[in-house]
């Protein structure tokens, strides 16, 4: 599967599934349509904690990303926009913090707009 979970990092498993699966949609590792593994078989993939994998997608079913449904699984919504509703307020926070981070550890203006110059053309392809 084309997450990759790091058990040893600060950000909260269950968001680094949330944001691996809206990174897969945005590059094309998964589409609108496809059928996420259930809730249990998630978590067994992984070897966590099943109520980890369901609050990951109840935020993406938030979020607009995914569809959840006892008959037919957990799809991704069919929508060309999924994510119409996504709070520019949260992105901005996003923003925040990640511009927070690079002045702490140095890096310069110029060198943050090339990387994401360089990130935003790879993504895109």
């Amino acid at each position: 599967m084309f997450l990759e979970i790091d058990f040893k990092s600060d950000l909260p498993i269950y968001e680094q599934i949330r944001r691996g699966i809206i990174i897969g949609l945005a590059n094309g590792q998964i589409n609108p349509g496809d059928k996420l593994p259930s809730v249990r078989e998630m978590a067994e993939n992984i070897g966590i904690n099943l109520h980890t994998v369901n609050k990951a997608y109840k935020l993406l079913e938030a979020d607009g990303v995914l569809t959840m449904d006892r008959r037919y699984g957990s799809l991704i919504s069919e929508e060309k926009n999924a994510m119409k509703d996504f709070d520019a307020d949260k992105i901005s926070g996003e923003l925040d913090y990640l511009l927070a981070i690079c002045k702490l550890k140095g890096l310069k203006k110029e060198d943050f707009i090339n990387h994401i110059n360089k990130k935003w053309e790879n993504k895109n392809d």
